[in-house]
């Protein structure tokens, strides 16, 4: 397999290759806790680097605080090809619940765990991952990381999970380097998004390509029934099928599929491997 067979992109300044890595799954249950093999885990980062991964995608609320601590313990010194992307907005309760953490307050201790567990002075992306809450404005939260940005802990700025007006009224404001949204051929509702995205130039990490996200809106039987079809034809796994298409959907697109197991990491990272053709891409859109 060869990740640089998926073509490169740019993301803060930096080419990457179009095949990233997202942690989330290195963590336990639930995204809660520890993993069963935190030694196989801090391989699949190891591998995913060795295998030609530039883009890493991790957050200090995935365990929490387990996610960056087997990156850090995998490939720190971070070596100087490697981009490193961290999100804020979020926290976790003692339940394993998710909620808003986006007061300017919160967004700066949620730094401060990034540059902790990461073991840097500085993460070269971080999304401001936006998620409704009556406790602050989206433009109050993007204020903050402009803060963060201008103190030097922030390398440049992206955002998560973000409709095309927020993006809009961020891009006025500062350079946005990334955006990642769930998207996938099962749920395309921010075309309009990716759209933009591709007219300025900024990669897009698309997370759930198989769209199992609660924030998706266009999933269908019948999409599922083309994945499966195309993937069979090809020989193929459905998640092989559906990163696949993302890399042909767009040049600007980085998908982050993640694993907690080497055998299957290297699986996914097949897809850079894999064409689709014009056929095949037709019966997934009309899926």
């Amino acid at each position: 397999m060869s990740v640089a067979d998926s073509g490169t992109t740019i993301i803060a300044g930096r080419v990457v290759p179009r095949m990233g890595f997202g942690t989330m799954r290195l963590t336990g249950p639930r995204i809660f806790g520890s993993p069963a093999d935190r030694d196989e885990a801090v391989r699949v980062v190891r591998r995913a680097y060795e295998l030609g991964v530039r883009v890493i995608d991790t957050s200090w609320y995935y365990g929490p605080y387990v996610a960056n601590e087997i990156v850090a313990e995998a490939l720190h010194p971070y070596p100087d090809d490697l981009v490193l992307v961290a999100k804020l907005g979020g926290a976790r309760g003692d339940d394993a619940s998710w909620h808003a953490a986006l007061t300017p307050d919160q967004l700066r201790e949620g730094c401060e765990h990034d540059l902790r567990t990461l073991k840097t002075d500085q993460v070269p992306v971080v999304h401001l991952r936006w998620i409704d809450t009556p406790d602050t404005t989206f433009e109050d939260a993007l204020g903050a990381m402009l803060e963060l940005q201008a103190a030097g802990k922030i390398g440049a700025i992206g955002l998560s999970t973000i409709t095309l007006d927020q993006y809009e009224l961020a891009a006025k404001q500062t350079p946005i380097a990334t955006v990642s949204n769930a998207y996938s051929v099962m749920d395309r509702s921010h075309d309009d998004l990716v759209a933009r995205c591709e007219a300025d130039g900024v990669a897009f990490l698309p997370y759930f390509p198989l769209g199992a996200s609660p924030f998706s809106h266009d999933i269908g039987v019948n999409k599922l029934e083309a994945v499966n079809a195309v993937s069979s034809r090809l020989g193929a796994t459905a998640i092989q099928v559906a990163v696949a298409w993302l890399l042909a959907r767009s040049p600007i697109m980085v998908p982050i599929p993640g694993t907690s197991q080497v055998s299957h990491l290297e699986e996914n990272l097949k897809a850079a491997d894999l064409v689709l053709t014009g056929d095949d891409l037709a019966e997934l859109d009309a899926g």
